[in-house]
């Protein structure tokens, strides 16, 4: 049916920023990016965020806008050699009156640290003026010196509202997209379209294509697009998040985030988020068991005891019942009172081990293994707690040089307040 051999989602590229649909924030006009594009002024740019929201096309709206010369890379294909070429042909005042490039490299992160310095000389002096597109972080994976003689803008997840432009046009653009076909296409299906494909327009294109090229034509000539035909199209809603990159890092730090502030529908929406997108479980698992013992501690310590008892459940069930399991010790952490009075204590106490002069251990809590050892002193005095009333007896644990010193301070947060109320009494009774 369709002629053009190009995808539909590389057809439907926009040329000229008034085609570029979403990421007003930085693309709207007025905005700096908008400025440099419209002014011809680019300087070195880093382009970051999630595939299909527009890294690459941005990169064609400026190389259709600049008078400069444009040269392009994949990172993935290209070397140290290439890099010098284009340096090369830059610097040939034949070749390039204006004395300098503007350098696209896709997926830039791909670029090893020799390939990134190979061209810091060069972006320095102006000879190039990067753009950078990248799906990584570019502080964690780009070369600190070229993000230093960049601007970062980040890209987002396009909206709802984008996409469904971004597919209305592509099905009436007689152009480019499906407008000289006898083509009817349901609102619904486009509002389920721009709803599923987590953000990336291409995505959302590829599947209207696909829908397009495997329907039958109808007893009118039109090919009729329904919320069914498009659902066959898009057998897993696609999920932003790359279980390997920092989505993966964002998504848990957010459950965690969540467990931590008793929000108990977040923590299980977050869960469900990595578990679609193929979390390990028993990272998951592990994740939970941190959160009960620093976040919950001992304001309620049965979450502990879930949080371990379902690491193990995960390991003999597996998915999909796991997520059963994991659902259940993640609002119970989430729904616990919240301490992390042992968490600090600990912390606490190692500083003072790494930094101070802590003493040694008192004699009389010296085990004296020999006869000898006795007679030095080791064990000498030492009272066995339960061999006196409420099996407590007053006596000093600490070295002399970390006499008095505090590190659990328990707060009035569920069992917490009990352990408090009682340890109050003992280190009382200690001080008198």
């Amino acid at each position: 049916m369709l002629e053009k051999k190009e995808p539909l989602a590389y057809r439907m590229c926009p040329r000229t920023l008034e085609e570029f649909f979403g990421q007003e924030e930085i693309t709207g006009r007025g905005k700096l990016l908008y400025r440099m594009i419209k002014a011809d002024r680019i300087s070195s740019i880093i382009l970051y965020g999630p595939p299909g929201t527009g890294k690459t096309s941005l990169a064609r709206i400026i190389a259709a806008a600049t008078k400069s010369n444009f040269e392009k890379l994949n990172a993935v294909t290209a070397g140290v050699s290439d890099i010098k070429r284009i340096v090369s042909e830059t610097q040939n005042s034949l070749l390039n009156t204006q004395g300098r490039t503007v350098l696209f490299i896709d997926e830039i992160h791909r670029f090893n640290k020799a390939q990134q310095d190979a061209l810091l000389p060069f972006v320095e002096n102006g000879t190039i003026v990067l753009i950078g597109a990248t799906t990584e972080n570019p502080f964690f994976e780009v070369n600190k010196a070229l993000i230093s003689r960049s601007t970062v803008f980040m890209l987002k997840p396009l909206k709802v509202p984008d996409i469904q432009r971004i597919l209305e046009n592509a099905v009436v653009n007689k152009e480019r997209g499906l407008g000289n076909h006898k083509l009817e296409v349901d609102p619904d299906a486009i509002e389920y379209l721009a709803n599923v494909c987590g953000g990336d327009a291409r995505i959302a294109l590829n599947a209207l294509e696909i829908a397009v090229l495997t329907s039958e034509l109808d007893s009118e000539g039109k090919v009729h697009i329904d919320l069914a035909t498009v659902e066959e199209c898009v057998q897993k809603k696609a999920l932003a998040f790359d279980k390997s990159g920092e989505n993966h890092y964002d998504n848990i730090s957010a459950f965690i985030k969540s467990m931590r502030g008793s929000d108990p529908d977040a923590a299980v929406f977050y869960l469900a988020r990595a578990l679609y997108a193929g979390e390990d479980i028993e990272f998951l698992a592990r994740r939970i068991i941190i959160c009960a013992s620093e976040d919950v501690g001992m304001a309620n310590p049965v979450a502990l005891q879930v949080a371990v008892a379902a690491a193990e459940a995960v390991k003999m069930i597996g998915i999909p019942e796991a997520r059963i399991i994991l659902s259940q010790a993640a609002v119970m952490v989430a729904t616990s009172p919240k301490s992390n009075a042992s968490y600090m204590a600990i912390n606490t106490a190692l500083n003072d081990v790494e930094t101070k002069r802590t003493g040694e251990v008192p004699m009389h809590l010296r085990n004296a293994v020999t006869k000898g050892m006795k007679n030095l002193g080791y064990g000498e005095g030492y009272k066995y707690a339960h061999d006196y009333a409420g099996n407590y007896v007053k006596q000093e644990f600490l070295p002399i040089e970390m006499k008095g010193t505090i590190y659990y301070n328990p707060t009035s947060n569920g069992y917490e307040a009990k352990l408090k109320e009682w340890l109050e009494r003992i280190r009382n009774n200690r001080e008198r």
